[in-house]
Parts: C-alpha cells; structure tokens; sequence
C-alpha cells in the first residue's frame, strides 16, 4: 500500500499490483483480497485507474477451483482490467466477465503486429510489448494494429524474452512463468568459446545480468511510434524509488503533452536522481535503438561509495517525507443548511459526484445563537480522511444551536456517502458460479473426442517424432529411419528448421511426415524473411508447420495455410482451457509443457499431444549475445558454452540470421527407460529433440532408443517428478 500511495501521490495514471496469488512476483508484499480491494477504492478515490496482475501459467485446479473466487469481489469492485499471460485465464475471464478489459502482459513474448491482430480477435484491450523490440519495430505493428500498446521504460531487464525463460525453474524449481524467479541471470558466469577457451575476463562475469533501462529521454519518440502507456517496473523495488521514479517521468510526459518534443528535455539534476535512485552500472536505453551489446550489460556491479550512500539516504527521507508519508488531498465543495427547527442539510461535490445528507435538528438557541465560523471550524476538521474543503459555504435561517456531536455525525455521513458515490460507478454486478474442478463437465480426453472426430493420432498407438536442427542429425535419423519405424513406438514425423526445408522430399521418400519448426520469435525482419521464402516452402509440400508463438500462427493462416500445424512448448498450454482453446483454432498437436509433473501432465494429456523425453531443454532465448557482449561477433554461428561457480557447462547457440542466443540445459533429458510412465500420461506422440549434439552424439542416442538402454551420461528427469510449485 505504500508503494501504490507513492505512485498515486507521484502522478502516476495508473497501477499494476499482484495479490498474493496469481501474479508474477509472489514473493512481493502482496496484499490479500480484503488489501486488494482497499488499494481498487483507494486508486479510484485519485482517479488512478488499477489493474489486476494475473499474469502467470495456471495449472487446472487453479484455474477452475480458484479464480473465479478470486476474481469476482475484484471485478465488482472495479478493477479497471486485468493483465494476462496464460490463454486459458483469458479465455476464462472473458467467459465470466465479459466486460472486463484484458491486458497481455510482456509474459506472452508478443514481438509482432500478427500477435496483437490475433489478440485483438479475442476482445484484449491493450498488449504490453516484448522489451527486445525497437522503435521502428514498434511503429510497424502501432500503423498495423487498433490496439493500445504498453512499453517499459524504467526498471529492470530480463535478459530472456519474457515467458520464455526455465533457468530458474531447473536449477531450482522457482518458476519465472509461476511469478518465483530466483535471478540465476544475476551470478556470475565464464564464457567458453568453442575451442573451450575463456572468453571472459575476471571481473566482468555479470554476462546474463542487463543494466536496468532508463528511456526517460525517449519519451517523444515512444509516443511518435504509437506508445500509448509507459510502464515503470517497481514491485520489487521500496515505496521510495517509486515515487521518485514516477515523479520524474510524469514531470517529461507532461512537458511532452504541452510542449512536444521540443520542450522535452531531461534536466542533469533528474538524471542524477534516477541513478542515485537505482542502477546497475549505469542505465541503457533497453533496446529501443540497439539490438544488444556490451554496453547494455551491467558486467562489473559495482558498489556504490560512501558519498553516492550518503546521498542516497537523503534523497529517500525527502521522497518518504513528500510522496508516503503524507496523503493527497481530495478537493472537494460543500454548502451546509441550517434552518431552526429543521434537519441539517449538507450538499457535498467532487467532480461530477454529489451527495447531500440529513442530520439532527438543528436547536433553537437559548442564550448566544451559533455564528457561521463556529460551523465551519468544526466541519472543516476531516482528519483521517483525504478530502480537503476547496469551498465551504454555511447558510444560517434562524437563532440556532447546534450540538459538536451532531455536526461531526453530518461530517462523517457526508464524506462517506460522497466517497461512496465517487466510487459507484467502478461498481459492477457479476454472474454466480462456483469453482470447481469439475466445470468443465469432461475428462480431458472425452472433451478430445468430442472436439475432434478427424482426432490425430487415428490410433490409441503412441508414435514417435524427432526434431533436428542440424544436417548431419537429419542425415543420421534418416539413415537409422528404417529401424525407427520398426520399434513398437515407431518413427512417423520429423521436424527440421527452415533452412532444411529442401531435405523434405527425402523425409517423404523413407515414408515419413516432414514438418518445419519456426523461430522461437517471430520479430519483423524474420516475418519479412518468411514472406519471401513461405511459397518455396510450400512448394516442398511440407506436411505442417510447428509454431512457437502467436505471431506464426497468424501468419500461417494470413498466408492460406490450411494443413496442419502443431504447437511448441513455447506456447504454453498449462490448463485443460488452454488446449481446448488452440484446439478449436485448428491446432493438430500440442506439445506439452515442460514445467508440469506426472499428475498434472495426466490432466491434461490427450491423444493430441506430444511429450518430449530426450532433449536438452532450450533455458534461455535472448536477444542478448555473448559474443557481442564480449566485442567477439564474427557474424557466424557457432557453439559456446556458459560455466557457472559449481563447475556446470551449458551450451549456448547463437542464431546469426536473426541475432538472438539459445542457452540450453547442461544436461540432456532421458525418459527412455520410463516409457511405461510416458505412455501412462495417454499422448499421441513422444518427442526426441536434437539441439547441440554432433553426428556421433546423434547416433548414440538412436542407439539408446532402438535398445532402451541406461544413458551413460549426466541426464536429467526434467520436471516429470518434481513439476514447479
């Protein structure tokens, strides 16, 4: 509540704020429900608008015991939207309150105008903008889109695409998509280049760990680009740095709209307070005018001095002093009738809310009757309250007496029914329901076959599929092709990167299905690629197309793709909702999510989906680079690797063509001796994916598959047992 009376005293138009469940910093102070609903009527006392963060994967009995409980005091209190990640929630919240306004949050790594035109179907308001993206990016998908668009512009960077990090979940089981993120990004690394020489120095280690950006001076050309919100992050950060933060950014948005970019200039003095508020070595723009880069990256931290301390300190008592610790007064008119032998009479306004209320009788006087400043005095005392009299009038008719009691009594019914007429209309009436886990009336498996009765698989048979991104790996899988399908869970599909697309006629010819993988983001420049190179594609007669975002399947279906297209664990479906939803979009399989455990993959496991059990899991996709952070780009692609303190080596691929890096687990996953338990979750398919291995590795492990051998190597069981909390 200090931080929401901060920005709120700051200037701030509105706020995001978490409860303590369901939003991405659960280990924030969040307020409970009862919290939740003071800080909705304490906005809109402001005119501050507020919204609900949700914007975390849900698994089923959270989503349908949970939410709706949840969320229906805070819809009828008027919470002014709610910010989502998880396709299964929207779907959800639209269904239950169909008029409550829904935000995308940066969670569903939304890095296109196909994603915010797909969403915008859906009935969202407002998309809040991958943070990779560039003002040009941004001004293509705003002259594309009828949809407000939300930017960060102050606090910190992820150094993954939002959504699609498992680093912290791996390695300690705290999801960043279930809001538990324990910043592995933030310790320290070496850089091994792919001879195995250190690449890195000591002292700068910090290689995943972004400065914190500052786009105060970007203010004009934000909006010019189509930005119709800025969004500074501080959740995690004391009540203090968000006053400050936010009282400098409305001052440069105010300027802005008075005198545009020509009167928009940031102060030394402003600057200064920024970084003395908060920074890691500094700030960058974030990527709004580059694509990454050694300066963007906080390598060294180091610590403040004693001066910068000392400053510090002062700085926030002042900030505490001026924006927390006092409140922010409500102006407000009112006129008081008092009339001998009648009620009193008090009309009170705010804006265009009224309230006019009744109290005792006013006495007739028997000695010296009342004067009009003995009766302002006395109302004029709304302490505990916000509102501050702007105008008092008193109209006296008479020789009256008035008892201290009874105009404190007209005070207090004044201001609340005033209070309570300022807030009636954020008030909203919902539907009744109650959670259950049982809403939805079916299995997951019955509601399958009663979605789709051309159901993929055609069999209750599992089927095998492999991924490759490599051409020796396809070559591999391709010569071993016949034993594949051979085995009782045969080889039926292969999936291979664009650049492999010509190899397809050779997957068709040893019988097989041939299916191409796209990017794990989906940005303009590789739309644009796309474009030009979709109807060669076509021409190979791929048998579908595997999409990682919301971006892909928009252009699939712009570009008249009607065959099918399966889904990457990219795309999350967390939640029964969620793949009853891609599957009413034509979606033919699902790839299952890797966060989930045994159980919980059972729930929602159908014949459509698919369960990967070999494969390096891909931890990080960044726009960041290792070699441009270390001034070492030679604008080719090749394999590095990351050490950390406990000796652990994880592969990292940089994708030149696009210029983004893939950091992948230090250990592969194995599930080829736990097939009984795969085939137990009731999928269609099972997944080998091959990422970093050579021609030598592939074949190995096509030898451990066609044996069901022990893996002799480090291997991980992934999150079959232990899932995330």
């Amino acid at each position: 509540m200090e931080s929401l009376r901060a920005a709120v005293n700051a200037g701030a138009d509105a706020v995001y704020m978490g409860g303590k469940r369901f939003g991405a910093r659960a280990y924030a102070q969040n307020p409970d429900v009862d919290g939740i609903l003071d800080a909705i009527d304490y906005a809109h006392s402001y005119g501050v608008r507020f919204y609900l963060t949700v914007n975390t994967l849900l698994k089923d009995r959270e989503l349908e015991k949970e939410l709706f409980s949840y969320s229906k005091p805070l819809y009828e209190c008027g919470v002014d939207a709610v910010l989502v990640q998880d396709m299964g929630v929207l779907c959800a919240l639209r269904e239950w309150f169909p008029d409550l306004p829904l935000h995308a949050s940066t969670q569903m790594t939304l890095c296109g105008a196909g994603g915010l035109q797909f969403l915008q179907k859906l009935g969202v308001h407002r998309a809040v903008l991958s943070r990779e993206l560039s003002l040009t990016e941004i001004r293509e998908i705003h002259e594309k889109c009828d949809m407000e668009i939300e930017c960060f512009v102050h606090g910190a960077l992820c150094y993954c695409y939002s959504g699609q990090c498992l680093f912290s979940s791996l390695l300690g089981g705290r999801s960043g998509n279930r809001g538990r993120c324990a910043q592995p990004c933030r310790l320290l690394y070496d850089a091994l280049d792919a001879e195995g020489k250190f690449r890195s120095r000591k002292g700068e280690q910090a290689l995943l760990s972004p400065k914190d950006i500052c786009a105060v001076d970007l203010i004009p050309q934000l909006a010019e680009a189509g930005v119709s919100s800025l969004k500074i992050e501080g959740r995690m950060k004391r009540s203090e740095y968000v006053a400050g933060v936010t009282r400098i950014y409305r001052k440069y948005v105010d300027l802005y709209l008075k005198h545009g970019g020509e009167g928009c200039h940031v102060s030394e003095e402003d600057r200064r307070e920024l970084l003395l508020l908060f920074n890691r070595d500094g700030f960058s723009r974030g990527y709004y005018e580059q694509h990454n880069g050694r300066s963007m990256m906080a390598l060294w931290n180091k610590e403040a001095t004693e001066r910068e301390k000392q400053d510090y300190e002062k700085r926030i008592t002042v900030l505490y002093e001026e924006y927390v610790a006092r409140e922010r007064s409500i102006d407000i008119d009112g006129e008081l009738h008092v009339r001998e032998g009648e009620p009193l009479e008090l009309r009170l306004s705010c804006g265009e809310a009224t309230a006019t209320v009744r109290g005792e009788t006013a006495q007739t006087a028997q000695k010296r009757p009342m004067e009009a400043a003995q009766l302002e005095k006395q109302l004029r005392k709304t302490g505990g309250t916000a509102f501050r009299w702007k105008s008092l009038a008193i109209q006296i008719e008479g020789n009256i007496f008035v008892p201290v009691s009874a105009l404190n009594s007209l005070r207090r019914d004044g201001l609340d029914t005033l209070r309570e007429r300022m807030l009636a209309p954020y008030r909203r009436d919902a539907v009744e329901r109650e959670d259950s886990v049982d809403v939805c009336q079916q299995t997951a498996r019955e509601a399958y076959v009663s979605q789709r009765a051309d159901a993929y698989p055609e069999s209750e048979a599992m089927h095998l599929h492999i991924s490759v991104g490599r051409e020796e790996q396809l070559q591999a899988v391709l010569a071993a092709a016949g034993e594949l399908k051979k085995t009782e869970i045969s080889l039926d599909s292969v999936y291979i990167e664009e650049s492999l697309a010509g190899q397809i006629p050779c997957i068709h010819e040893v019988g097989l299905r041939a299916y191409i993988l796209m990017p794990p983001v989906f940005r303009e420049k590789t739309g644009e690629r796309w474009e030009k190179s979709f109807a060669q594609m076509r021409n190979m007669q791929p048998d579908g197309f595997m999409i990682c975002n919301l971006e892909e399947y928009e252009f699939l279906r712009s570009a008249g793709w009607e065959g099918e297209i399966f889904s990457e664990h990219r795309l999350y479906t967390f939640n029964s909702r969620s793949r009853r939803f891609w599957r009413e979009q034509g979606i033919s399989m699902q790839t299952n999510p890797l966060e989930l455990n045994e159980r919980e993959l059972k729930e929602i496991s159908t014949p459509d989906s698919i369960q990967l059990i070999y494969g390096r899991y891909p931890m990080m996709t960044t726009a960041g680079c290792l070699h441009r952070t270390l001034d070492a780009c030679q604008g080719r692609s090749e394999q590095w690797a990351l050490r950390d303190r406990r000796g652990k080596s994880f592969p990292v691929k940089n994708v030149c063509r696009d210029c983004y890096n893939i950091i992948y687990n230090s250990q592969p996953l194995y599930l080829f001796d736990e097939m009984e338990r795969v085939r137990a979750l009731g999928c269609g398919a099972c997944r080998i994916m091959f990422t970093t291995e050579d021609a030598e590795e592939t074949n190995v492990v096509l030898d451990a598959w066609l044996r069901r051998r022990k893996w002799d190597g480090e291997f991980t069981r992934g999150y079959l047992k232990r899932g995330v909390e």
